[in-house]
């Protein structure tokens, strides 16, 4: 029987984490990039709303902006920019000790895999930046799959990649939008801020 909610006594037999703000303290230079990109297309976009939407891909937060505030720019284009800001941060990247310790402790025993909505270009950088990427066998991201967080996706296509159903899976998340998706998967789900 699979768990429900946190029931951390369950023996997962495949981890799925995710990245920004779970693995990687990101979440402040992301934040610094959309401001920029804020400014340039002068778009309202408060941090407390950015914060809300973490784990929604750039391209998904523009095509919602663009629509609420009747904004003409190419969204693609924008998050693509966006990412052109945040790249050149990633070497301020520290890890989130706690989580990665995790997955440390948990490399060579139980498959590991991430699930991001970042790009894969920025994810794999971070990862490689904090000398981690060679601990998960799997990495997906808001690229390999169309319904992004909440929708349980991600997570299903991360467990598909390591082998593990996904009710044998424990994965770990730091917003509500990520905790609904793990949730949704039929999966344990740890969040991050409790910790």
């Amino acid at each position: 029987m699979a768990p429900s909610g946190n029931n951390h006594r369950f023996d997962p037999q495949g981890i799925i984490f995710d990245c920004d703000g779970t693995l990687a303290d990101t979440m402040p230079l992301h934040w610094r990039a959309w401001q920029a990109v804020a400014a340039r297309h002068t778009f309202q976009f408060t941090e407390d709303r950015f914060y809300s939407l973490g784990g929604v891909p750039a391209r998904d937060i523009l095509r919602i902006l663009s629509v609420e505030q009747g904004l003409g720019f190419d969204p693609l284009a924008v998050a693509r920019e966006k990412e052109v800001e945040y790249l050149p941060l990633i070497a301020q990247v520290e890890p989130i000790n706690a989580v990665v310790g995790v997955a440390r402790e948990n490399y060579g025993k139980i498959p590991l895999a991430v699930a991001s909505g970042g790009t894969r270009k920025g994810i794999e950088q971070v990862l490689d930046h904090l000398g981690i990427r060679n601990l998960f066998a799997a990495i997906v991201t808001s690229e390999d799959v169309i319904r992004q967080k909440p929708a349980p996706d991600i997570f299903l296509e991360a467990a598909r990649r390591i082998g593990v159903p996904a009710q044998f899976c424990r994965a770990y998340e730091d917003t509500d939008l990520g905790i609904q998706a793990i949730r949704a998967a039929g999966m344990d789900a740890v969040d991050v801020r409790d910790l």
